[in-house]
């Protein structure tokens, strides 16, 4: 059986626009972004961003036996969706989830690959159970006991937009906040040359219907070019990691005011189907201290 990255949702001519999404919380981890409130101020300027490799903390939610098993992949995803759950008005027991990864655990596979090519050709069962692409989802259930629903995608660059319309899908037809996880784990080599993600990069948003205090992301379909980032730095992230292409969102949610943003989706196909691209307009959230002074969100 085949599959492809999922299209962009069609807007036809005189159709309901997408339905606007709330937003109450984000976690992330990546090079030199160890952290929501570290990222929020040098996303805004308050401090500059310095290259470093991505440090990925798991706090202890994971019985002991459980937590030595986990991969790099596992640990980046459940690191980010732990920061953004935690402080939340709603349990994280209960909250549906999506897990999105433009390649999943390619650690794992390639330590499979060397397995199924040497003269012990057993492969370990720790090995095998992480190679799946929704064992971060499974280690996520045991971890917050949750036995809500939960997808997982691959969508290969598009893998944070396609996240993004699954979550604005489920809210629509269920009316209850969803936490989307994206992340990305570099490959060893020989694989790290035919797919260069530099380093770990994780990103978390707690979504829920639509804020009436007004914190809502909108999403249209577009032509315009992708939005930059003005760090040169940041913007080689933005370029080389899949996840890191919602940064341009996160700089938004970190300023002072409404924003306008477009992020790239899908790419232009040999058949001469344009690229396609999202505008996401919206309004920035609480600053981290400020939502610990009105226990409000962040």
């Amino acid at each position: 059986m085949s599959s492809s990255a999922p299209d962009t949702p069609r807007q036809r001519s005189g159709a309901p626009a997408w339905p606007a999404i709330g937003i109450e919380r984000i976690g992330i981890v990546g090079p030199g972004l160890p952290d929501w409130p570290t990222t929020h101020r040098i996303l805004r300027g308050e401090a500059s961003w310095q290259a470093a490799s991505t440090r990925v903390n798991l706090p202890p939610i994971l019985p002991p036996a459980e937590r030595r098993r986990t991969s790099l992949a596992v640990r980046i995803a459940l690191a980010c969706g732990h920061e953004a759950v935690t402080g939340s008005p709603w349990p994280a027991s209960r909250l549906a989830s999506i897990f999105s990864s433009s390649g999943g655990d390619g650690l794992t596979c390639h330590q499979i690959c060397e397995t199924l090519a040497s003269d012990d050709r057993r492969v370990s069962p720790t090995h095998f159970h992480n190679s799946v692409h929704n064992a971060p989802s499974g280690y996520w259930g045991i971890a917050m006991q949750a036995p809500a629903a939960s997808t997982s995608l691959c969508a290969y660059d598009a893998s944070f937009t396609a996240g993004l319309f699954e979550a604005m899908a489920q809210i629509a037809t269920t009316g209850e906040p969803v936490l989307l996880v994206t992340y990305d784990a570099p490959y060893p080599e020989p694989l790290l040359r035919l797919r260069p993600v530099p380093e770990p990069f994780g990103i978390a948003l707690l979504l829920t219907p639509a804020d009436a205090a007004g914190r809502t992301l909108r999403m249209e379909a577009t032509d315009a070019p992708a939005t930059t980032l003005a760090d040169a730095g940041l913007e080689a992230l933005r370029q080389a990691i899949p996840t890191a292409r919602a940064l341009p969102l996160l700089a938004g949610l970190a300023g002072e005011a409404p924003f306008d943003v477009v992020l790239e989706h899908l790419p232009p196909l040999a058949t001469g189907r344009p690229a396609r691209r999202i505008r996401i307009h919206g309004n920035r959230l609480a600053t981290p201290d400020e939502a610990r002074a009105h226990g409000g969100i962040a």
